[in-house]
């Protein structure tokens, strides 16, 4: 998340918990009170990814003015072949984001600001038979409230090809 800051706002929690269709009132009615004890409007449990899509710079957010982008190429892919030609370390065979977890500090509640900072984590390789070796990072995101407490921690791992996978 490139942007400073994230206003967490009420119609966007109801919004986003429309969109993954769960009516839960606690995401949209402020006078509701869960069995769980939480109060006031809160967000469902993956929300904080949503942050993603207030960065201009978000490589899947779609661009203007004819601009490519991850998800806008003919390819399958959406990625353009490299004009390089070889497949060395350069994952020729492309990559794909293999799991995201999520570790939950605090409540996200309408009114926070989050602030997010991203790192990467761990790395590892394996052997494949169809597609050379995978090479495995971690990218870890900790978001953070206005009071600087931490709210989620966010894992996300990619997994990059040596090569296409042999069909």
């Amino acid at each position: 998340m490139a942007i400073d800051k994230f206003l967490i706002e009420a119609s966007h929690i109801m919004m986003f918990a429309r969109s993954i269709g769960d009516d839960n009132p606690i995401y949209y009615d402020e006078e509701y009170k869960s069995e769980s004890g939480c109060e006031g409007i809160i967000a469902p449990p993956t929300f904080a990814q949503s942050s993603a899509q207030f960065d201009p710079d978000y490589f899947l957010r779609p661009k203007t003015g004819g601009q490519g982008w991850f998800g806008s190429g003919k390819e399958p892919t959406g990625l353009k072949p490299s004009s390089s030609g070889g497949g060395g370390g350069g994952g020729a065979g492309g990559g794909l984001h293999a799991e995201q977890h999520f570790e939950y500090h605090l409540t996200l509640k309408a009114g926070d600001i989050l602030s997010a900072t991203t790192k990467p984590g761990n790395t590892w390789e394996k052997e494949s038979k169809r597609a050379g070796k995978l090479k495995f990072s971690e990218s870890v995101t900790e978001y953070r409230n206005q009071d600087g407490d931490l709210v989620i921690t966010a894992t996300g791992v990619g997994v990059q090809t040596e090569r296409p996978v042999d069909s």
